[in-house]
């Protein structure tokens, strides 16, 4: 088996059509990133499950970037090899609002 093939930046229509089934989640143009922010109960449950979707980020190899302030999680998914959001961002951004 060869090298799997670079994962690539999703059409402008195409990340539109994406975030119609992705409602809490938003295109950040500046980051060239989905994003999503979270306010939790407290500290002990946003940690609680950064841990869980660190989980699930590991599993697919693709993972996050986030800010951590006591209760506020906000999360960043991009490809960086792609330089954009990729089906990746969408896997992930679709299993974090399952473990929600």
């Amino acid at each position: 088996m060869g090298e799997p093939s670079p994962a690539r930046a999703l059409a402008p229509n195409a990340l539109e059509a994406a975030l119609q089934n992705l409602p809490a989640w938003r295109y950040d143009a500046k980051r060239r990133a989905l994003f999503r922010s979270l306010v939790l109960e407290d500290f002990g449950e946003a940690m609680g499950l950064m841990v869980r979707i660190g989980i699930e980020a590991e599993k697919a190899d693709h993972h996050p970037e986030w800010s951590n302030v006591y209760n506020r999680l906000d999360i960043w998914l991009t490809t960086h090899d792609a330089n954009g959001v990729s089906d990746r961002d969408l896997h992930l951004a679709r299993r974090i609002d399952a473990i929600l």
